[in-house]
């Protein structure tokens, strides 16, 4: 029973954890970090670690070429039901072509073409707040690892 609560609480706590830290740096800096897609982003790499889906790859990759779809539609043609609609079919389809698939940052052409987002919306929040995801993830990932739990586990378990 015990591991099993663990097993739901710790991808939670890692959630908190980042959106706490891309918040707290956002206030303290003022460069914006966080995006509502980020929230999903963390559902993948806390609770879904071990997925494709999950890699730093995809994370940067995925919300990188799919704002970047966004903001070249909303800037070349502007804000339009088929812009939003373009931006996310375009996204899926770049992102399985460059093999950086995921589905969070298929909400970043929305984000961005219904926010009239500018070019400087790529680097903050997106690219940055991706890095320090990826970052966050992967500390959360040492950590977890090097808990006496999971060394433990291991030890029992070899893979």
């Amino acid at each position: 029973m015990f591991n099993r609560l663990i097993r739901f609480l710790l991808p939670a706590i890692g959630a908190f954890a980042a959106v706490l830290i891309l918040f707290l740096f956002e206030n303290t800096t003022g460069l914006a970090l966080l995006m509502a897609p980020f929230g999903a982003s963390c559902v993948i790499v806390f609770a879904l670690s071990d997925s494709p889906l999950a890699k730093p790859r995809n994370v940067v990759g995925g919300h990188v070429i799919s704002t970047i779809t966004g903001l070249t539609l909303l800037h070349v043609f502007g804000q339009h039901a088929w812009t939003l609609a373009a931006g996310v079919a375009l996204s899926i389809m770049l992102m399985q072509v460059t093999k950086t698939l995921h589905p969070p940052a298929g909400a970043d052409p929305l984000v961005v073409i219904l926010a009239g987002a500018g070019w400087s919306f790529l680097l903050t929040p997106v690219l940055a707040g991706a890095l320090l995801l990826v970052g966050i993830s992967a500390a959360y990932r040492f950590i977890q690892q090097s808990s006496p739990t999971q060394q433990a586990k291991a030890s029992v378990n070899p893979k």
